[in-house]
C-alpha cells in the first residue's frame, strides 16, 4: 500500500468489494424507481381525472348546491335546482384573488312572475357563451331554446363586484355570472 490514501477498491482477485456493489446497485434501483414514478405520473393524472369525472359532464364537473347562490343573489329568493361552477373549483397553479361564479339556477314557481311585475325587463340574452376554462363543464347545459330577458335593475355593478342575470321566460331558469358576488 505504498502511496495509497484509502482502501483498495478491489479484492485480491480484482472483483469489486461487496459494499461497493450494493452502493452501485442502490443507485441503479433509485434511478429505476425514479424513472418508473415519472412514467406512472401521467397515468395517475388520467385516472384521477376519470375518477373526478373531469370533462365528461357526468362527475363533479359542476356544483348543485343552492345555498351559496341564495346568499349571493338574495333577490332571487329560494332556488329549486342549480348547475354552477366557480373559478376556485379546480386545482389551478396560479390562484386568483377574484372569485367568479357562473351557471344556471331554477327559481321557485311564480318567482319570475313576481320579478317581472316589480322590475323593468328587456329581451336580451347573454353576450357570450361560457368562455372561461372553469365554465367548460356548463357547455350544452341550461334550457332548450331559451327566451332570455334581463333587468338591469337586478344586475349589480360596483368596485370589484359585478353580477349579470338573464332569465328564461319558459323554464323559470336564471343564467348568472358574478364577479366577487
Amino acid at each position: 500500500m505504498s502511496g495509497s490514501d484509502g482502501p483498495a477498491l478491489t479484492t485480491g482477485s480484482g472483483a469489486p468489494r461487496p459494499q461497493e456493489v450494493s452502493a452501485r446497485e442502490r443507485r441503479k434501483l433509485l434511478g429505476f424507481g425514479f424513472g418508473a414514478a415519472l412514467a406512472a405520473l401521467p397515468v395517475w393524472w388520467a385516472l384521477r381525472a376519470l375518477a373526478d369525472g373531469a370533462g365528461n359532464g357526468t362527475g363533479n364537473d359542476w356544483r348543485t348546491d343552492t345555498a351559496p347562490l341564495e346568499r349571493a343573489f338574495p333577490r332571487l329568493g329560494p332556488l329549486t335546482d342549480a348547475k354552477w361552477v366557480s373559478s376556485r373549483d379546480d386545482d389551478r397553479d396560479l390562484p386568483s384573488p377574484e372569485l367568479v361564479i357562473s351557471g344556471y339556477a331554477r327559481l321557485a314557481p311564480g318567482r319570475l312572475a313576481e320579478l317581472t311585475a316589480a322590475h323593468a325587463f328587456t329581451s336580451e340574452g347573454p353576450a357570450k357563451d361560457f368562455s372561461s376554462w372553469f365554465e367548460k363543464p356548463l357547455d350544452g347545459e341550461g334550457p332548450e331554446h331559451p327566451r332570455w330577458i334581463r333587468s338591469r335593475e337586478l344586475d349589480r355593478e360596483g368596485t370589484g363586484h359585478r353580477t349579470a342575470l338573464w332569465f328564461d321566460r319558459d323554464s323559470d331558469t336564471v343564467r348568472f355570472w358574478a364577479l366577487n358576488p
